[in-house]
């Protein structure tokens, strides 16, 4: 959050800096560059690229969005998917102990070292997390599913209601295994650094315009720098978002999940 913040607060001193520009350049024009007539045709074509900036920014941020509610319905997903997978090995029966071990340890791991920033959980052992990536692929993590989809494996059913469930039981991993890749392990980001430049670069030059072609009033000039506030404040939101989106939801719904596979069997 703190390098968003930065990078905002960068934003906010490029556009007003080059808006000051704009009305130093202004100041010492020749007078027949200062004319009525060339001042609309800058702010023609300005507004040709005011409206397509606009237009990028819009999509950026309904994209970004869009993602980022996806995210949070993917990680209740996921959530869900792991208490349903505890809940099959439960109907199994006995012989499911050791898998369900694995799994509340998977979990419990996964909550420490996804959300640092909280309370490690409690009641419950799972492998150690100090060199696990906060985002991204985890080996550690990964081979505690793998060794809990070996325990499944070497069910022996011992009729065929067991067999069924264990059948279930294999589905229910394979959902793990996709909501994981889904929820967690994609740390991919939307934006691309090169086009987050190009967009600033275009602000920077709307805002020199402005400096250009305004005439010198302070309620402009104020004009201007809460348009800068505006835009820096709608780029730290873009960026805030465009980060792996399930560190930015709190852990309530992994935690609820630990404590279903917690609970005492009924």
């Amino acid at each position: 959050m703190l390098i968003e913040a930065l990078s905002s607060l960068a934003v906010f001193a490029l556009l007003t800096a080059s808006a000051l520009v704009g009305r130093f350049i202004r100041q010492r024009l020749p007078e027949d560059h200062r004319k009525r007539e060339t001042i609309e045709s800058m702010q023609i074509i300005i507004g040709m690229l005011v409206t397509f900036t606009a237009l990028v920014l819009g999509l950026l941020t309904a994209s970004v969005k869009s993602a980022y509610d996806r995210a949070g319905h993917d990680l209740q997903e996921y959530a869900l998917d792991l208490t349903q997978l505890d809940r099959c090995l439960r109907n199994y029966g006995s012989g499911t102990e050791a898998a369900r071990d694995i799994l509340k340890g998977y979990t419990a791991g996964l909550i420490a070292s996804t959300w640092t920033s909280e309370p490690p959980p409690t009641g419950v052992r799972y492998p150690n997390m100090s060199d696990v990536p906060t985002v991204g692929p985890s080996r550690v993590l990964g081979d505690a599913l793998n060794r809990a989809y070996l325990e499944i494996r070497h069910l022996s059913p011992a009729n065929a209601f067991q067999n069924g469930v264990r059948d279930d039981c294999l589905v229910d991993y394979q959902t793990v295994l996709n909501g994981r890749k889904a929820a967690i392990e994609d740390d991919r980001l939307p934006i691309s650094t090169p086009f987050d430049v190009i967009l600033v670069v275009w602000l920077m030059i709307i805002f020199a315009v402005f400096g250009l072609v305004a005439p010198r009033n302070f309620v402009l000039l104020i004009g201007i720098v809460l348009v800068s506030i505006s835009l820096s404040l709608a780029m730290f939101v873009i960026s805030s978002l465009s980060h792996p989106y399930f560190i930015a939801f709190p852990s309530d719904d992994m935690r609820a999940a630990l404590a279903s596979m917690m609970a005492p069997t009924q």
